[in-house]
């Protein structure tokens, strides 16, 4: 799917009330370390369905590689977007901007705005602060970076970018 595909269905997912079914809610925190829950627990529903569909396409494509710190890297690789406190329609707001004026200038931007688009970052800070894998760490703070870039194993990388399709 395209960048702009991603971001439709996104919109239209997030504009549905309530979290992941209570299976789905089970696993994830069963994935979690009890640092990691509190920060699941942050996001907002919406946000944890989405997870939940990342982590079960990764677990489907990696099978036995995918590990618990894995399995946490999808489940709260956009956890930082909770720092920001945007609801859905300010997220568009931000993200259309981003695409507008650059994603890097934007980001540079003191405040709500710039912790939004740095959310990659900014969740990988609150995921070392709560005893992350350093795996699940080095995830959240890469799944916007370019291939070559990552410090992940690439067959692991490969897997969590397609799952988000992000």
């Amino acid at each position: 799917m395209t960048h702009a595909g991603h971001l439709v269905r996104r919109f239209l997912g997030s504009l549905r009330p309530g979290g992941p079914p209570p299976a789905d809610e089970a696993w994830a925190r069963d994935a979690l370390l009890a640092g990691e829950r509190v920060l699941w627990d942050r996001m907002s529903g919406p946000d944890r369905r989405h997870a939940v569909g990342v982590a079960r396409r990764t677990e489907a494509a990696l099978g036995h590689r995918a590990t618990r710190p894995v399995v946490a890297a999808a489940l709260l690789h956009d956890v930082g977007k909770v720092e920001s406190g945007f609801g859905t329609f300010a997220r568009v707001g931000v993200t259309l901007a981003a695409g507008v004026v650059g994603h890097d200038r934007l980001s540079r931007r003191p405040g709500r705005v710039g912790q939004y688009v740095r959310h990659d970052r900014v969740g990988a800070d609150l995921l070392a602060a709560a005893g992350s894998d350093p795996l699940t760490t080095a995830w959240t703070r890469e799944h916007h970076t370019p291939e070559d870039r990552w410090t992940v194993d690439p067959v692991v990388g490969a897997a969590l970018k397609a799952a988000d399709d992000d």
